[in-house]
């Protein structure tokens, strides 16, 4: 069995990271399916007692980033966190503009298929400024609390953080999200948002809940990989630091 070994994040620096770079890739690549996949089309399941519910389908996905965010503060330290946050925010911004790019262009005179496909990747501005400005200010939350928790814990107990960094980080990004996007909008009550808003937080936490073994084996596998636990303990904890 590979040794753990725990570390202060600030002695990672120059320190070789056999999977960092492919948690990052998850991470990002999960984030942008998720949006792009599952952001424009609502779903319904049914419910004992309650009967037909409607969902957005991103929400099957979507929470996954979530998990992926928490395993790379959890075995990576807040600062490397940070960056994957930068560089997911940075991919959102750059596939908003892919897509209005895309979408602008004037389709061929033979070409049937604009209709479906403004439909599917012409999305609000409003709602996809939103989303970016949401998850950004979400996942810095999600990870900052992870991060001081596991001092406050000393790395024990990480279910406690898992679920308590995603209640307050997805509690940001809808608190965000949902007002920035849907108030005042034709069709959306106020108390419809805020129906939709306490509804999905409570289904996201509950998706990280149940993840919450999946989160064990993974976090567990990379420090014995690495053969590191990092904890922030002098981590400048600001999202725009520029030092990893």
């Amino acid at each position: 069995m590979d040794e753990v070994q725990k570390v202060e994040a600030s002695a990672l620096k120059g320190r070789p990271l056999r999977y960092f770079d492919l948690v990052m890739a998850a991470f990002v690549v999960i984030l942008l399916l998720s949006n792009i996949l599952g952001a424009g089309k609502v779903s319904e399941i049914t419910l004992p007692v309650i009967g037909l519910w409607p969902f957005g389908a991103g929400i099957l996905f979507f929470p996954v980033a979530y998990v992926i965010g928490d395993v790379l503060t959890e075995v990576y330290g807040y600062a490397r966190a940070r960056r994957c946050i930068w560089v997911g925010t940075a991919a959102l911004l750059f596939m908003a503009f892919m897509s209005w790019v895309v979408v602008s262009l004037p389709p061929a005179a033979g070409w049937s298929g604009q209709g479906a496909y403004e439909q599917v990747f012409g999305q609000v501005p409003r709602i996809v400024m939103a989303s970016i400005v949401a998850f950004w200010a979400g996942e810095f939350v999600n990870a900052a609390v992870l991060a001081r928790m596991k001092l406050w814990t000393g790395g024990r107990h990480l279910w406690t953080r898992t679920i308590g960094s995603t209640i307050a980080g997805q509690g940001v990004d809808s608190l965000i999200f949902y007002p920035l996007a849907f108030w005042g909008a034709a069709g959306w009550t106020n108390d419809l948002v805020l129906k939709v808003l306490l509804t999905q937080w409570a289904l996201k936490v509950a998706w990280e809940a149940i993840l919450t073994p999946v989160t064990y084996l993974v976090v567990g596998a990379l420090k014995r990989r690495e053969g590191l636990d990092v904890f922030d303990e002098r981590t400048n904890f600001t999202p725009f630091a520029a030092r990893v």
